[in-house]
């Protein structure tokens, strides 16, 4: 992909196009956005962008890549000599010192075949502490020609420290979710249930059913994508140590994408939550996210504005749970049956 590619990303593109038209590119950056795979792509055109060897020009300096050329190519697929990608691979998902520490004495190293080498901590949020502190220092003054690429779709949870010493370009849009068909019809089905009467202890299992279909479906999606782009799927004959690497970035870049996309799914609940506290309220309605859906009134016609609003505490409370190494099928099974409808 070239930077074209991202139209509705035009601001942040435009201002990274703008910094390396004029010379002006900072040495570490901090992408963030709703979209990880979104921001592992952008990273990745402009690694090809900064090495291309028949790039898209402006006033004759580098703004696009070609996405044709070896060094294009070689970087899409993940092994150009001077492109670097670390992801949280340790069994409690985060990136630890030892992954770091290798980082760095790569990106020490003069470019091997590129003009610049590029480092890309992606989930940049799950750098343990040792792993950020041992970051520092390579992060404060990177070696020359080398660029530092950090990309969170929870920059809240970065230590203080790494984030002022990064040039954060935020890639989140509009700045709300976007729901394709699918979301929105599965939203739906969770509506129409909620909508009916939910005192008995079925008529909540039946709701908790529903929505774990659509995680269980949502999961195996993730697996599948995301084991398609691995390497492993691409070179068969490499070393037990390469290949056993391989192995544990997928099994952590899949777990970290379908906890996003649980993520954004509660939210669309919430979001239908708030719609309930909204139809509680006399002059609210005109602010309803779903006002297509109508078992949010459904529900607001049972309760009460105080019940609707610890609806909404107890989904984020659950949000935050499911944050921990909590079960997440009990996390969801008690915050479901706390809801009121």
């Amino acid at each position: 992909m070239a930077f074209n590619d991202f139209p509705d990303q035009e601001q942040g593109v435009q201002l990274l196009q703008r910094s390396l038209q004029r010379g002006r590119l900072a040495h570490a950056y901090l992408f963030t956005g709703q979209q990880l795979d979104e921001l592992e792509a952008l990273a990745r055109t402009l690694a090809k962008t900064l090495n291309c060897t028949a790039p898209g020009t402006a006033g004759g300096t580098s703004i696009d890549c070609c996405d044709r050329c070896l060094s294009c190519r070689k970087i899409e697929n993940a092994n150009h000599a001077d492109v670097h990608w670390v992801r949280p691979e340790s069994k409690s998902r985060v990136i630890v010192v030892e992954q770091m520490r290798e980082l760095m004495q790569e990106i020490n190293l003069k470019p091997a075949e590129a003009e610049f080498k590029v480092a890309v901590i992606v989930a940049a949020d799950r750098l343990n502490v040792q792993a950020a502190n041992a970051f520092l220092k390579t992060l404060e003054e990177p070696p020359a020609k080398s660029v530092l690429i950090l990309l969170s779709t929870e920059p809240q949870r970065l230590l203080e420290t790494i984030l002022s010493r990064c040039l954060r370009l935020n890639f989140a849009g509009e700045g709300v979710l976007r729901f394709d068909a699918a979301q929105l019809e599965w939203l739906a089905k969770f509506s129409e249930l909620a909508g009916t009467e939910q005192k008995s202890l079925l008529g909540r299992y039946r709701l908790m059913d529903v929505l774990l279909q659509r995680l269980n479906g949502m999961k195996a999606a993730v697996e599948e994508t995301l084991t398609a782009r691995s390497p492993l799927e691409r070179y068969e004959d490499v070393e037990k140590d390469l290949r056993d690497k391989w192995e544990d970035e997928l099994k952590a870049a899949i777990e970290a994408e379908y906890r996003r996309q649980r993520t954004d799914a509660l939210l669309a609940v919430q979001w239908w939550l708030r719609d309930v506290w909204l139809h509680t309220l006399a002059d609210g309605r005109e602010l309803l996210n779903f006002p297509q859906l109508t078992g949010a009134a459904q529900v607001a016609g049972r309760i009460n504005g105080r019940q609707a609003l610890e609806n909404l505490r107890v989904m984020e409370q659950t949000q935050r749970l499911l944050h921990t190494n909590v079960q997440e099928a009990l996390a969801l099974e008690v915050g479901l049956l706390k809801l009121h409808l």
